[in-house]
């Protein structure tokens, strides 16, 4: 049977209780067994890791210590996936500078708080994205610093208010990459549960985890 490890805590305004319980249903009707645990140490337990497919981290900022992070990256190096989104993956473990180079990726600031604005999918030669197009959504435009290295699916204009200088930097929303042999798969949306009630959030979302745990991607929504 297919896992899905799913781990959730750090800053409540994320709501990462809320979010994981988005998925987790969706999750079991696609045939996971799915682990879920709201602390740290779950990383460590080998009876919640083994045969671990892919791993759903829901956890903004707070810290994590070296023998947590060691389980995590052998895990991901030996072949077992990622998948987050906004904080809850982007913004976690700030002093964890390794962490980041694994998810490719770094909150630094969202300029001027929830905003409407457009998010631009890109042309995607593996279809993972195929069928979306172009949507707004209104929420913190993540203002993050990249690894070039990223393959981006999706990315927004920045706004110029109230940091003038940025305004028109062309910033990643959705990315993948591979971290040894584990695929990480990032969306910067998802700010709060609410917001995965606009489809093409949540068909991202969806269509990332299944691509991080190495299964076929089935689109269950496209854009009219």
């Amino acid at each position: 049977m297919k896992k899905a490890l799913v781990f959730w805590g750090g800053w409540d305004g994320h709501e990462p209780k809320q979010c994981v319980d988005v998925f987790i249903p969706w999750l079991e009707s696609k045939g996971f067994e799915v682990v879920v645990g709201n602390d740290l140490s779950i990383l460590r337990d080998t009876s919640a890791t083994e045969g671990v497919n892919v791993i759903i981290p829901a956890w903004t900022m707070g810290d994590m210590d070296q023998e947590t992070w060691g389980a995590m990256k052998q895990l991901v190096v030996n072949g077992c996936g990622v998948a987050g989104w906004h904080g809850g993956m982007g913004d976690a473990f700030r002093t964890a500078t390794e962490y980041q180079f694994m998810v490719g990726g770094q909150f630094v600031d969202h300029p001027g708080g929830p905003r409407k604005y457009t998010v631009n999918i890109k042309f995607d030669t593996s279809g993972l994205l195929a069928g979306l197009k172009d949507f707004e959504v209104e929420s913190e435009q993540y203002y993050m610093h990249v690894d070039p290295g990223n393959e981006v699916l999706a990315s927004t204009m920045v706004a110029g208010d109230p940091y003038e200088w940025v305004g028109g930097t062309i910033m990643p929303v959705v990315w993948r990459r591979m971290f040894n042999k584990g695929r990480i798969f990032y969306s910067s949306l998802g700010h709060v549960a609410k917001e995965f009630d606009v489809p093409e959030v949540k068909e991202i979302m969806k269509r990332g985890i299944l691509w991080a745990a190495g299964e076929e991607v089935q689109p269950e929504y496209t854009s009219a």
